[in-house]
């Protein structure tokens, strides 16, 4: 959940930073908090899967531009 949105003081889930640049790239901060605050419903949206399975096949240090993009 975005800190902005009411996740300031919850739980927290440590994620790499391009994948969070993708999630933010995909998603508005109110679809992250309304619609996407879980893990499993990040990785059932269709661009986010196919993130998923495209950085899946880099070594562990790559890193990546992210375009800025929101569907």
């Amino acid at each position: 959940m975005p800190r902005l949105k009411g996740g300031k003081g919850g739980p927290v889930v440590l994620r790499h930073r391009i994948c969070h640049k993708e999630n933010h790239a995909t998603l508005r901060e109110a679809d992250l908090a309304r619609d996407d605050n879980t893990i499993a419903a990040l990785r059932s949206h269709p661009r986010i899967a196919r993130f998923i399975a495209w950085v899946a096949r880099r070594p562990p240090g790559f890193l990546s531009r992210v375009p800025d993009e929101r569907w």
